[in-house]
Formats: C-alpha cells, sequence, structure tokens
C-alpha cells in the first residue's frame, strides 16, 4: 500500500506487518554494520537495551513522524536528527521506555499514542540494540522541547521518508580512519542520517520489502 494511501487502511496495513508487543523478540536485526561491516572496529560486544518512537501523526497530506533535533549542549549525537527515545530502565518494556523518553523529552503525553507494534530492532555501533516502538498520536496533543536534551521538534512526511528514491547514502571517516557508510535522507534543510535514517530504512524494508504482500 502507498504510504500515502487513505490513512484508515494504511493504520491497519502498517499495523499488520509490524510485530506484536507479546511476540518472541526477532533472532535478527539492522545495523549500522550492514553497510560498513569493519567501521567500528571497538563496538562493545554486550549491547545496552534502548527503544525509540516511530509516532505517526495523521495529517490533511497523510501521515507524518515526530522527530527531534538533539541539544548542542549533549556530549554525544550533538545536534543530530532523531526520534524520541533512550536506553531502557530496569525491568521497562521497550514501549515502556519510548512513551516515558517521548514524554520527558518533547512533553508528548502517553494518552495521547496508541502503541501498533514493533519494527526492527536496530544495533548501533555504539553498543545499543534499539527496538523502534511505532505509535499512532492522536490530534489534541501538546509539545513542549526539555531544553537540556532537545533544540527543536518537528515532522516529516511519511511518505517521504517510504520513498527508495529519498534513501541515500553517504560515506564519513571514523576516528581511526575507517570507512563508515550509512543511509540518509535529506527533507527540507534536515539530514536525518545514522541509526536514525537506518531505523527509518528497516521500516521501509519492513513494509515494503520483496517479500511483503
Amino acid at each position: 500500500m502507498s504510504p500515502s494511501g487513505p490513512p484508515g487502511e494504511l493504520r491497519g496495513w502498517i499495523e499488520r506487518h509490524l510485530d506484536p508487543l507479546d511476540g518472541a523478540p526477532p533472532a535478527t536485526a539492522a545495523s549500522d554494520f550492514d553497510l560498513a561491516p569493519d567501521a567500528f572496529p571497538d563496538a562493545p560486544a554486550e549491547l545496552t537495551p534502548a527503544a525509540v518512537l516511530v509516532g505517526l501523526i495523521e495529517r490533511p497530506a497523510g501521515y507524518s513522524v515526530l522527530l527531534t533535533r538533539r541539544a548542542d549542549t549533549l556530549r554525544r549525537h550533538t545536534g543530530q536528527i532523531a526520534l524520541p527515545g533512550g536506553r531502557c530502565d530496569p525491568g521497562e518494556t521497550p514501549w515502556t521506555t519510548a512513551l516515558r523518553e517521548a514524554h520527558e523529552e518533547v512533553g508528548l503525553a502517553p494518552d495521547y499514542v496508541s502503541v501498533a507494534g514493533l519494527s526492527s530492532p536496530y544495533r548501533t555501533g555504539t553498543g545499543y540494540l534499539v527496538t523502534p516502538v511505532v505509535g499512532f498520536i492522536r490530534q489534541g496533543f501538546s509539545l513542549q522541547a526539555n531544553p537540556d536534551e532537545v533544540a527543536d521538534i518537528f515532522e516529516t512526511p511519511f511518505g517521504f521518508l517510504m520513498d527508495p528514491a529519498n534513501h541515500e547514502q553517504h560515506e564519513r571517516q571514523g576516528p581511526g580512519g575507517q570507512t563508515r557508510r550509512f543511509y540518509a535522507m535529506t527533507h527540507e534543510d534536515r539530514f536525518i542520517w545514522g541509526a536514525t535514517a537506518g531505523m527509518l530504512r528497516a521500516l521501509y524494508e519492513r513494509l515494503y520489502g520483496a517479500a511483503v504482500a
């Protein structure tokens, strides 16, 4: 189904292609290593669980995805585009983490989010195993950025992010001289790259891959 299709039909179609909350964890994950296997020679062997919210908002032109720009004062990933999220606290489920972090980062009340399911987990070169939690955000919500974590809140059309023509591949040199290759999506003046783009690419492959009906 087209990512710009009728919202009611598209919502149900997306839900059917996600992993259920009570299902077994997938055996494989997408990762920062998919395009550059040797880019992270010092990657931790033990992975820290984390989760992000892929928040879908119905707009007149179709669904959009809630994204943030990280604060310039953060020690890591300064100024990068991100999905709301973070590491899981002990005993938390991925969806609990995603909703908690979205509330802490952008002030999104959990009551406005209907969790639909889980997308493909994503392993980062910095040692996190991130579970993308897909949720539909109903109208009436309000947002307020936490200035300690978020510099800006914005939306990007779901149709743009799910169009493979917009999935660029870029290269950068790592601190040790190794080449890192990664997905990126440039919308207007926003450069979405790294793990965030990788997770969105993995969602595209889950929804629109050749084996998907």
